[in-house]
C-alpha cells in the first residue's frame, strides 16, 4: 500500500516542479514582453525623395530603439533613443533623420548611398529585445528620363538642322537652274529676233 502512495507523491512533485518552472518563466517574460511590427519590408524610392521607415513596437516598460544601416559602403549607426528620454543621432544623419514615438524614422533627401538594409533593434528595460529589417532600393529614374529626353531632343534638332540645310540647298539649286534656263531662253529669243531682222 505504501508504494502506490510514493509513486503518486513522486508524480505530484514532478508535476509541481514543471508547473512552478512554467509559472516562473511566465512571470519573467510578462514584464519584458516586447513586440515589433514592420508593415513594409521593401521600399523603393528615387534620389532626393523623403522615405519613411515605418514600424510599430510595443512593450510594458521603457524601451531603447536603435537603427543601423548596412550597405556595400559599410555599416553605420543612424540613431538611438530611449522612449521619453534622449535622442542620439549620428553626425552624418544630423539634419536628415526624424524620429517617431512608435519607433519609425524618416530619412530626408535620400541618395544612392542610402540604399541597403536598415535594421531596427528594440530593447526593453528588462533586457528583452526584438529585431526588424527593411530593404531600401534607390533609383535615378528621374535623371535617366531627363537624360534620355535631352539626347532625343538633341538628335531631333540635329536631324531638323540637316533637313533645313538640305532644303535650302535644293531651293538655291532650283533657283540657279531656273535662272540659267531663263537666261538661255532669253539669249536664244534675242538671237532669233536678230536673225529675223537681218533676213528682212
Amino acid at each position: 500500500l505504501m508504494r502506490p502512495l510514493q509513486g503518486c507523491r513522486g508524480r505530484g512533485v514532478v508535476v509541481g516542479t514543471v508547473t512552478l518552472c512554467l509559472a516562473a518563466g511566465w512571470a519573467l517574460q510578462t514584464p519584458g514582453g516586447v513586440s515589433l511590427v514592420v508593415p513594409q519590408h521593401n521600399i523603393n524610392a528615387t534620389v532626393a525623395q523623403n522615405i519613411l521607415l515605418s514600424v510599430e513596437y510595443s512593450c510594458r516598460g521603457a524601451a531603447t530603439i536603435e537603427w543601423k544601416h548596412v550597405s556595400s559602403w559599410g555599416t553605420s549607426k543612424i540613431v538611438e533613443w530611449r522612449s521619453g528620454n534622449y535622442v542620439n543621432v549620428s553626425t552624418p544623419y544630423k539634419d536628415r533623420v526624424t524620429t517617431f514615438e512608435n519607433g519609425s524614422i524618416q530619412l530626408l533627401n535620400v541618395g544612392m548611398r542610402d540604399a541597403g538594409y536598415y535594421f531596427i533593434t528594440v530593447t526593453e528595460e528588462h533586457g528583452t529585445n526584438t529585431y526588424g529589417t527593411i530593404i531600401v532600393n534607390i533609383y535615378e529614374i528621374i535623371y535617366e528620363d531627363l537624360h534620355f529626353v535631352a539626347v532625343l531632343f538633341a538628335f531631333l534638332a540635329a536631324v531638323s538642322a540637316i533637313l533645313i540645310c538640305f532644303m535650302w540647298l535644293c531651293n538655291k539649286s532650283l533657283h540657279l537652274f531656273q535662272k540659267t534656263t531663263t537666261h538661255k531662253l532669253t539669249a536664244s529669243t534675242t538671237e532669233e529676233i536678230e536673225l529675223e531682222t537681218i533676213e528682212c
